[in-house]
């Protein structure tokens, strides 16, 4: 609220020491809290009657009409992205019989068969290779097995 700092604060208790006293600091203390909480709870009543009187003449209303106002003379290349976003958004929304949608659907349906026929492609590519790597175990471990027989064999 005042934003005093860690010395200021200190300032002043050693003022209010040496001018009130040991004895009563306390109680002026205390004092001093209830009012600063008092004066709080007043300036929470002011700003919700204040707020319900806007709501209810429609203040707010008119408030955010300003500030879209204010916000395009402020921000004129963010008020004309708002219009270049409504305009692209304008033109995609295309009527469903007309030629553009209608190549719109095939070229959406199309980008459904490529990415259909990627993934066939990896899953046979995955199963190609677990295939040949399989393969590829089964004829070590045959080596493997034969070095083995070979061993016992000799011993």
């Amino acid at each position: 609220m005042f934003d005093l700092g860690m010395t200021e604060m200190l300032v002043v208790g050693v003022v209010a020491l040496i001018v009130v006293g040991p004895k009563d600091l306390p109680v002026m203390f205390r004092k001093v809290g209830q009012m600063v909480g008092k004066a709080k709870g007043m300036a929470r009543e002011f700003s919700s009657a204040m707020n319900d009187a806007a709501d209810d003449t429609g203040v707010r209303d008119m408030a955010s009409g300003l500030n879209k106002s204010l916000k395009a003379a402020t921000n004129p290349v963010g008020t004309a992205m708002d219009g270049v976003k409504e305009a692209a958004s304008s033109i995609t929304d295309l009527e469903p019989d007309s030629e553009t949608a209608k190549l719109a659907a095939k070229r959406a349906e199309d980008v459904k068969r490529i990415q259909a026929g990627t993934a066939r492609a990896a899953a046979e590519r995955k199963a190609r290779e677990a295939k040949e790597a399989m393969e590829k175990a089964e004829e070590l471990e045959a080596v493997l097995n034969e070095s083995l027989a070979a061993k016992k064999a000799d011993t």
